[in-house]
């Protein structure tokens, strides 16, 4: 199955490693862009769509069906914003756009990037993890034909990445030492978006993944068809 894939989040460092994998990997066929701000990247399988508002789709509602996959890469730090700011792009923007999508494409596959440490019972003392858990599990709820929460770790950046953040490139050279340490805490942006792809490819086993499970996935193939 050809992917048809609709991505946000692309001017950031994770959605746009997922962005290039994307572009690299022969099973996406398509990839609609939606941002508020252009990327700086063209590419024949690469369509951008600016969108001042990603938790108003209305006026962009006609270019967005046919798509069977999402990979929403979206979101904010917790950092230096107050708590109702971080619900309301963290949580609310994220629901308004799957919602849409959900609404014009039920046979897609939505794929939400959260984070290690996020806490699917919604009671952890961090105000973060407990957003992060509620968005997982009303994502879930929808009826799309599949959704999977990705919770990634420490990653690798992909080369050729312009949008890193400059702390996360100052301690790039502790992947090899941390990949040997903590395995299962580390991967690389490429692992990400191959997890991705196959996730919408061809599914996984359960629907929250913890770095462990984007690794193995980044690595499996489907099973052989009928």
């Amino acid at each position: 199955m050809k992917l048809r894939v609709i991505l946000t989040g692309a001017t950031g460092m994770v959605g746009e490693g997922v962005l290039l994998e994307c572009l690299e990997n022969p099973t996406v066929e398509h990839v609609l862009v939606l941002t508020r701000k252009p990327t700086g990247r063209s590419h024949a399988k690469m369509r951008e769509l600016l969108v001042p508002d990603l938790a108003n789709l209305s006026a962009a509602e006609s270019q967005l069906t046919g798509y069977n996959a999402c990979f929403f890469c979206a979101g904010v730090s917790s950092v230096g914003i107050s708590k109702e700011e971080y619900e309301r792009i963290t949580h609310d923007m994220t629901l308004a756009v799957a919602e849409t999508l959900v609404r014009l494409n039920p046979e897609m596959t939505f794929i939400y990037v959260s984070g290690a440490g996020t806490d699917g019972t919604e009671k952890s003392s961090q105000h973060w993890a407990r957003v992060k858990g509620r968005t997982e599990n009303e994502l879930l709820a929808l009826p799309f034909q599949a959704a999977y929460m990705f919770r990634p770790g420490f990653m690798k950046i992909t080369p050729g990445q312009r949008n890193v953040l400059k702390w996360y490139g100052a301690i790039a050279w502790l992947y090899p030492v941390a990949r040997k340490l903590a395995p299962n805490f580390v991967s690389t942006m490429q692992e990400v978006g191959r997890a991705m792809i196959n996730a919408a490819d061809f599914g996984y086993t359960k629907p929250v993944l913890e770095v462990r499970d984007i690794v193995a996935l980044a690595h499996s193939q489907a099973a052989p068809r009928p």
